[in-house]
């Protein structure tokens, strides 16, 4: 940045800088003279000390007044904080790296890549971690072939964080129209490959986020080989994540827990210091038993979630989902949640109160689902502070969230929870003010 945006007038920076040097000197020289000159007499010493004690308080008041100028300046523009002449040269300059709000996105699916789409916007500062119970479609077939982890969902949320052309973004979701490859995407073919010339999956997974350039990071939650197992109210077992999502239209049961088919399914160790390092954790949105829940049973997940720091939110899914929540309220999917973590383990539920047209209310009653119904008292008794809103987007006839608005609400919420409560955040706080209002 400019040396002259420091001293732009009205500022108040100049007075102060200059106060704070005259507090320093007369501090100083009071304990110079004083050491050097204690012969003159008690009234001389006494005299000095005044002084040195009038010097410290000049020191403090400058210090409080300079950086509340500072603050004024960048609030108010004085200082032009998202230009190449401004903040970012600011902080280039003094070697001060803001990246925005540490945040955790925990989930799968399409719910999660959508919602990351908006939060890339705000915070360079994102971990996504990825559920990898996935056993169908493509996925599901590499998994079987080349015995990897699912593919699916972190291609989804790598391609949602990188910064590519759109050619290169069409090409990673080109999925093959013909013979033995027909069905399959592109994108899981090159995390596949990546699989096979790297040491691990997650190295697979690192590698193809530093070609794409990602913003932040994509985690598998674990390297276990898990499957996913549902008993439902009925008391029968259905085994694989795509069978519980696509179970029969006549099959009515509802599911009373999900499970691994293995005990003790070790996490990435960096996914859970992401957890205990954020300043905010979002689950969701994405398929409740199928997309959230799986990551909450892996070991230890649970337990960091309840020890960090950051406030919890649950993004609810706009529309309740054939097969894993039909008939659901809003205090059904927290409660299921619940069930198989901790109670009080969500601070904020974000979930849409908008309606949507009544032919895409139809359609979708047809495939027995329907608008999540908010039962606002059951919540906030549980301790849960809602916020609702038109959180909503209609895509090609598809009920999805807004990634944009979804991703403001998250990060107004950080910021005055977590940054504004915390001195040593300060220029993370008016940094994401300062993206919420462009």
């Amino acid at each position: 940045m400019k040396a002259t945006d420091w001293v732009v007038p009205g500022a108040k920076i100049k007075r102060w800088g200059l106060l704070l040097a005259v507090g320093l000197i007369l501090f100083c020289l009071s304990i110079t003279f004083a050491i050097n000159y204690y012969s003159k007499g008690m009234q001389f010493i006494i005299l000095m000390i005044i002084l040195a004690f009038i010097g410290i308080f000049t020191v403090l008041f400058a210090l409080k007044a300079l950086a509340k100028s500072v603050l004024s300046a960048l609030s108010n523009n004085k200082i032009n904080t998202l230009n190449p002449e401004g903040l970012s040269s600011l902080l280039n300059e003094k070697r001060i790296s803001v990246k925005g709000p540490k945040i955790v996105a925990i989930g799968g699916g399409t719910g999660l890549s959508t919602m990351l789409r908006g939060l890339k916007q705000y915070s360079s500062n994102l971990t996504a971690l990825v559920t990898v119970a996935d056993d169908g479609g493509g996925s599901g077939v590499l998994r079987e072939d080349l015995g990897i982890l699912p593919p699916g969902d972190i291609r989804n949320c790598i391609l949602a964080l990188a910064n590519t052309e759109p050619i290169m973004q069409k090409l990673l979701q080109y999925r093959f129209q013909d013979g033995m490859l027909k069905g399959q995407s592109f994108g899981n073919l090159f995390l596949a490959a990546m699989d096979g010339i790297s040491d691990s999956f997650e190295e697979a997974v690192k590698k193809m986020s530093d070609v794409l350039a990602v913003t932040g990071k994509v985690l598998p939650i674990t390297l276990d080989d898990v499957r996913l197992c549902a008993e439902t109210d009925r008391g029968e077992v259905i085994l694989g994540e795509f069978n519980i999502g696509h179970r029969d239209s006549n099959d009515v049961s509802n599911i009373e827990r999900i499970y691994f088919n293995q005990k003790n399914v070790k996490p990435l160790n960096e996914a859970i210091d992401a957890i205990m390092d954020a300043d905010i954790v979002v689950l969701g949105p994405g398929s409740l038993y199928t997309s959230i829940i799986p990551n909450l049973l892996v070991e230890g997940v649970c337990e960091a979630l309840q020890k960090t720091k950051a406030i919890i939110v649950y993004v609810c899914n706009v529309m309740t989902q054939p097969c894993e929540t039909q008939g659901y309220s809003l205090s059904d999917h927290i409660k299921a949640i619940e069930k198989h973590t901790k109670k009080g383990i969500i601070d904020f539920c974000i979930v849409n109160t908008a309606s949507i047209p009544d032919d895409l209310k139809e359609r979708y009653l047809l495939d027995g689902a329907e608008l999540v119904r908010v039962d606002a008292e059951v919540v906030e008794k549980m301790g849960i502070e809602l916020i609702t809103g038109d959180f909503k987007a209609v895509n090609n006839n598809l009920v999805r969230h807004d990634s944009n608005r979804l991703a403001k609400k998250i990060i107004e919420l950080v910021s005055e929870f977590v940054l504004s409560r915390d001195k040593d955040r300060v220029l993370d706080y008016y940094y994401a003010r300062e993206r919420l209002n462009t």
